[in-house]
């Protein structure tokens, strides 16, 4: 008897063995999270909806608080309750520190060249502190407290100057936040000044470009997902962002130019000093700061740092009108603090403890990045018993987190009492440490604007409300005012805010 065909069956045997083992062994080793099962090609991105940061949440109640979505043909994590994103961006923050390619960096912000969207590594810490010491910094924002105290006093002389007209509030918060950020960054304003009915026409525009960036950085591109089809653009995603960063780039370049023009002597905004450090640092290739990295910081600044702050402000007068009694217990800490013979500056603020947990409150029901920016895996990990790929894309919804009924009591309502002494989070803050609510991110990719972008939607939300009394247009009510989110990166009103201002402070004071 031949022993040919027993040494082939034995292979073979063998060989099914160790298929068994190798899959029991991956499934046991390698075991994904739960999630819905992908569909051929595109996987899980119909799942997305037309608001995924809604869609997403309603997975978390199916599959729990870690998913796991195949978008095309990359792996997708999602964090959608406080531990499990401590997870990520504490106990495995390094490993999760770099950003996934994404169009969006590659067409709209120089091709990484930017802070936001830059790779973890030399540049990216550069970048990182540049903007910490020179803008963000305890010193630098109180050097620059003045020029936002002297932007919200112009917003406060507009909205009284119309005689309690309708205004488009969005419209206005977005100038101011523009100007003071134009005053710190280059020394001017980027618009003139408001009043109410003769809006700069750059203004508009600009907005209109910052609302487009944020709707297109919002859109999950099949590209991204599916290499072989990018070329196809089947959305018009990147042609329109090809023509967004030209409009961009003409008016960062303006900005630039037209700077570099005046005397610089005397001059002490961030521009001049990134100018400088271009000079310094000119034959050092490791060091080199080049203008487009520069036009990449100052895009970061303006579009980050103004319809973030403007639509947070929106948000909380939103929130405030449909809750009456809310409004009238600020209004009184305010008049208890300030008085009313004169504006709120924000050496006001920190005796303003129910204004600061109104703001919290509004950051927790309506945050500006409701799904943060995403961060990639640089290595393979575990989390809560679950394989994570290298490679994986990290998404955390924090607009879920922060409404999570196991974390928050009645966490549809608005109630700042929850952030006093004696609410159920009296400890807990907004600033990365407190996973329940993440507004600003956490970890090293945490916003890096965050202190600047807290001081200024704390004071326009305290002067507002100080200066003012508030009602809607006529056959409108609180019960029926429109509180849906428009869809985007970030969480813009579906409707902007239209309110009559009243002033209720000393004539003088306007």
């Amino acid at each position: 008897m031949s022993v040919f065909p027993v040494i082939s069956v034995s292979a073979a045997v063998a060989i099914l063995v160790f298929l068994l083992l190798k899959r029991f062994t991956r499934n046991t080793q390698y075991r994904l999270p739960p999630g819905p099962k992908p569909w051929p090609v595109v996987g899980n991105l119909p799942h997305l909806g037309p608001v995924p940061h809604h869609s997403l949440a309603a997975l978390a109640r199916t599959y729990g608080p870690l998913i796991h979505l195949k978008l095309g043909f990359v792996d997708v994590v999602v964090a959608a309750s406080a531990s499990v994103a401590a997870q990520f961006l504490k106990t495995h923050d390094v490993n999760f520190s770099s950003r996934p390619p994404n169009s969006g960096a590659k067409y709209i912000a120089y091709n990484y060249k930017d802070l936001v969207f830059a790779p973890y590594g030399p540049r990216w810490r550069m970048l990182r502190k540049i903007s910490s010491v020179h803008l963000f910094s305890a010193k630098a924002l109180d050097d620059y407290r003045h020029v936002r105290q002297d932007e919200v006093s112009v917003l406060t002389r507009a909205l009284a100057s119309g005689g309690s007209k309708a205004v488009n509030l969005g419209q206005l918060l977005n100038v101011c936040t523009a100007n003071a950020l134009g005053r710190v960054m280059m020394g001017r304003r980027v618009f003139n000044d408001s009043r109410l009915g003769s809006i700069d026409p750059k203004a508009d525009e600009f907005k209109s470009m910052v609302v487009e960036v944020m709707v297109l950085a919002g859109v999950f591109n099949i590209g991204d997902f599916v290499p072989a089809l990018e070329w196809l653009d089947l959305q018009g995603v990147a042609s329109k962002m090809k023509k967004l960063h030209k409009r961009f780039d003409a008016f960062l370049t303006e900005i630039v130019e037209e700077h570099k023009r005046r005397s610089s002597d005397e001059q002490s905004d961030m521009l001049s000093t990134l100018l400088s450090l271009k000079e310094i640092d000119a034959d050092d290739d490791e060091a080199k700061l080049t203008d487009t990295e520069i036009k990449a910081l100052l895009l970061n600044m303006f579009t980050a740092g103004t319809d973030t702050s403007s639509s947070t402000v929106e948000w909380a007068l939103a929130e405030l009108i449909r809750h009456p009694k809310v409004l009238s217990q600020v209004q009184q800490e305010l008049d208890m603090v300030v008085g009313k013979d004169r504006l709120v500056s924000e050496l006001d603020l920190a005796q303003l403890p129910y204004l600061q947990a109104v703001v919290k409150e509004t950051f927790r029901l309506h945050p500006s990045t409701p799904l943060s920016l995403p961060r990639m895996a640089t290595e393979s990990c575990e989390i809560n018993g679950y394989h994570i790929p290298k490679g994986s894309t990290l998404l955390v919804n924090v607009w879920a987190i922060a409404r999570d009924p196991q974390q928050w009591s009645e966490p549809l309502e608005f109630r700042p009492e929850r952030f006093l002494p004696g609410g159920e989070k009296e400890s807990v803050d907004i600033r990365g440490n407190d996973f329940e609510v993440i507004p600003f991110g956490a970890g090293r990719r945490i916003c890096a604007g965050m202190s600047l972008g807290l001081r200024m939607v704390q004071l326009m939300v305290a002067t507002l409300v100080h200066a003012f009394n508030w009602s809607l247009p006529e056959g409108l009510t609180a019960e029926n005012l429109n509180m849906d989110e428009a869809y985007g990166l970030t969480l813009q009103r579906a409707s902007p805010l239209v309110v009559h201002p009243r002033p209720r402070l000393s004539a003088h004071v306007y």
